[in-house]
């Protein structure tokens, strides 16, 4: 059975600077992923980034809503994975921020 993960991570930096920064991060789930993700399909249609996250043999869906002063993560938890929604959802209120919204330019 599947479960939702509904994460709001908020921010100051505008719509188009968040926009920025997550598509400049994305790059870094497959290192949070414990064992790793074997690869990440990831497309932005607007303002919406959808992605699916392959690791351990399951497919993990999320789609995460850029706003002016949020980021709303909707993560759809597989089967299995659904036993660690809590510690998930933990995370993604901890780490989402260092994570997507985090600036490293070059």
């Amino acid at each position: 059975m599947q479960r939702p993960i509904d994460v709001d991570i908020p921010h100051k930096l505008g719509r188009d600077e968040a926009h920025r920064r997550i598509a400049t991060n994305i790059h870094k789930l497959k290192d949070q992923i414990p064992g790793g993700a074997s690869h990440i399909d990831a497309n932005w249609s607007g303002e919406r980034l959808d992605l699916t996250v392959h690791a351990m043999g399951q497919a993990v869906e999320a789609r995460i809503d850029v706003e002016e002063t949020k980021v709303h993560c909707h993560i759809q938890l597989p089967g299995m994975l659904a036993l660690f929604a809590g510690p998930i959802e933990q995370m993604m209120k901890l780490k989402g921020s260092d994570l997507l919204l985090e600036d490293k330019r070059d």
